[in-house]
């Protein structure tokens, strides 16, 4: 077989994560990078997740099979300009930008409509940069592809192809309808999470009791605000006729409501929140979303010295890794007084079975 070369401009979270699982899962595969974080590329090589550091985007990039471009939106239409010299005809280019219309624009106009494929895995973390690159981040994960309408069918197969052994599932979209879905489903949700976040921070008192007391609900609905503020800024600036015409509908949606609300209209506010929990007990359990699926057991415990310990130790004995845990303040919709988070659902249902053999009043949890 022969080696794949796969050249990446920028190495941050997504494309680390990419990189990360390339490595993991082809065996016969070479990977030169460029990053302006240069602590990024020395790491992945450190690490073996890249074989060559590049200072720029050169020469070298003209061997690749694969060019992933996976800097900001905005950068990645700059740094397309700079590598049109150094692509083989044979070459797939791509991109992970969340938003497409830009840079298929650009592609057009450069004349290199017969080689790119837009890419966008639906996948990602509050955290960012390679340090928190994981090759599990596009395990299960939608990955658009938006192809143009001069890319020869062999090459989408081929990334296609590509896409499904790093894990993740393909799925091809028309480049204006992939901007109108994330809009909705990942870009308006970032806004609407930044937007309550502030109004807490700003109707909260001098010592801080909304934010000390925040329940599980206001948590998980808000968790996506804790993403980089950069990158979200570029998004809503390159994508802004779709989230502002949603925005607009969605605020229009408040509006009805606040008349349901102040007039006490039951019927109407009963159908509001059954019909949101109908729809979204529909959607398929998967890790297909920009925030990866928490799987979280819930534990009774009693307050004692070495309460926690003790679950810690049992679970470590029985080879089952902790991603995260601890003490569950407030209760309102939670239940048990510790939340442990495991990295997969299969080490969820293992660490249960173990937690109430043991006598262990459990909760599980997966959002």
């Amino acid at each position: 077989m022969q080696e794949l070369v796969c050249g990446f401009a920028g190495l941050g979270l997504i494309g680390g994560s990419i990189a990360k699982a390339l490595k993991e899962n082809l065996s016969d595969i070479r990977i030169i990078a460029y990053d302006v974080n240069k602590q990024a590329l020395y790491t992945a090589k450190k690490e073996q997740m890249i074989d060559d550091i590049c200072e720029s985007l050169d020469e070298r990039f003209r061997q690749c099979d694969y060019i992933f471009l996976c800097a900001p939106v905005q950068k990645n239409t700059e740094n397309l300009s700079l590598l049109k010299d150094h692509l083989s005809p044979e070459c797939i280019l791509t991109d992970v930008g969340s938003v497409k219309t830009g840079i298929h624009k650009q592609v057009e106009r450069l004349g290199l409509t017969a080689q790119f494929i837009g890419g966008h895995p639906m996948t990602g973390s509050e955290r960012y940069g390679y340090v928190n690159a994981k090759s599990r981040l596009l395990e299960n994960a939608y990955y658009i592809l938006t192809p143009t309408g001069q890319t020869p069918e062999e090459k989408i197969s081929a990334y296609s192809q590509l896409v499904k052994t790093l894990g993740a599932i393909p799925l091809v979209l028309d480049p204006a309808q992939h901007d109108y879905v994330t809009a909705a489903v990942s870009h308006l949700p970032h806004i609407i999470a930044s937007s309550l976040v502030n109004l807490v921070k700003d109707s909260d008192s001098s010592e801080g009791i909304m934010k000390m007391i925040a329940a599980g609900g206001f948590k998980d609905i808000t968790r996506i605000a804790s993403s980089s503020a950069a990158m979200w800024q570029q998004i809503c600036l390159t994508n802004t006729e779709n989230i502002s015409g949603l925005l607009g509908n969605y605020i229009e949606s408040l509006r009805y409501i606040k008349e349901q609300l102040d007039s006490k209209k039951e019927d109407e506010l009963y159908v509001l929140f059954d019909s949101a929990r109908i729809y979204r007990d529909s959607f398929a359990a998967a890790s297909s979303g920009p925030i990866k699926i928490s799987y979280t057991l819930h534990v009774d415990i009693a307050d004692e010295t070495g309460a926690l310990a003790s679950i810690a130790t049992i679970l470590a004995l029985n080879n089952i890794s902790i991603k995260n845990i601890g003490i569950v303040h407030n209760r309102e919709i939670e239940e048990g007084s510790l939340a442990i988070e495991f990295y997969d659902e299969a080490i969820v249902k293992k660490a249960k079975s173990i937690l109430e053999a043991k006598g262990y009043g459990i909760y599980e949890k997966k959002i």
